[in-house]
């Protein structure tokens, strides 16, 4: 059992958001781990990319500026831009929420787009949310998270949609509850990049899979229930994918490994380099002399 003593409770600042337990002790995040732990190619293109095309866009605003401005503008470029795309990542999640609880929502111009999406995905697969924006807490293993949503779906639907095609385990799974009228209850992750879905996802979602318990309205721990698949959802303007994840026990394993190199990383790795050592009491002394080109010609000693 991990240190942290229940409940678990969110706490919201600004944009960010953090997990403390009953004591006050912050509980690492899910997504902190697999930020400190998963190594991001993708991103040593991204910042670069981001940063000319701002200095191409704004060239003759960036002129009329001092040099050390100019530099200031462009250092900020790629922060300005995650954190435009953050912000509308959190309002289609908060309007997510409400569409799938039933609730009417006035939509901004711009995310009009995003919220059909959302709206057709809800027609079309008709998910019955069981648990919507639930904080979970692995007290086992020592870190929270928030899972967008769980919900139970039409196994024949998911059947139809040759979700367990290249699975016969999932297959037999799904048909035997579709043959004895039992829902598939899946946890689901949503997200609104413009990359869409990466592997880690699935990391993510094996996180709050395995979870010991979920926070319920009255901030209560319960158990965490037992699910029979993981998706996510990639909402974009001009559409949706809904894709299976693989997230079991294996990917719940590598979330650990993960969690274990962020450590490295965060905590670790300046301690395992001791500080220099100084130099020993009595040494001989060697003395050093420069041969001129001269006699390095010659090969004569210096």
């Amino acid at each position: 059992m991990s240190r942290y003593v229940g409940p678990i409770r969110r706490v919201n600042r600004g944009r960010g958001h953090s997990y403390v337990d009953a004591n006050g002790a912050k509980v690492p995040g899910v997504t902190t781990l697999l930020g400190d732990g998963v190594p991001k190619p993708a991103l040593m293109d991204w910042g670069p990319r981001v940063t000319a095309e701002y200095a191409v866009d704004h060239w003759d605003e960036l002129g009329k500026l001092t040099p050390s401005a100019r530099l200031e503008k462009l250092k900020k470029a790629r922060y300005a831009d995650r954190d435009a795309a953050a912000n509308k990542g959190t309002r289609v999640h908060t309007l997510a929420e409400q569409l799938v609880a039933g609730k009417t929502v006035a939509v901004p111009d711009d995310l009009a787009g995003h919220v059909e999406s959302y709206v057709a995905f809800l027609d079309q697969w008709d998910p019955q949310p069981l648990l919507v924006e639930f904080v979970v807490m692995s007290h086992r293993h020592g870190y929270a998270g928030t899972g967008d949503l769980a919900a139970y779906f039409d196994p024949q639907l998911l059947l139809d949609c040759g979700l367990a095609g290249d699975d016969p385990a999932l297959q037999a799974l799904l048909q035997g509850l579709a043959d004895n009228g039992e829902l598939a209850l899946v946890i689901l992750d949503v997200k609104t990049s413009r990359s869409g879905i990466f592997g880690e996802t699935a990391l993510q979602l094996a996180g709050y899979r395995f979870a010991d318990v979920y926070v319920d309205e009255d901030g209560a721990e319960q158990p965490m229930p037992e699910f029979h698949l993981a998706l996510a959802l990639h909402i974009r303007a001009d559409g949706y994918d809904l894709f299976p994840m693989t997230a079991g026990r294996d990917q719940h394993r590598e979330l650990l490994y993960v969690r274990e190199v962020g450590q490295f990383v965060t905590d670790h790795s300046r301690s395992y380099v001791g500080p220099p050592l100084s130099s020993p009491a009595h040494t001989k002394p060697r003395r050093l002399e420069v041969a001129t080109d001269d006699r390095a010609k010659e090969g004569q000693p210096a």
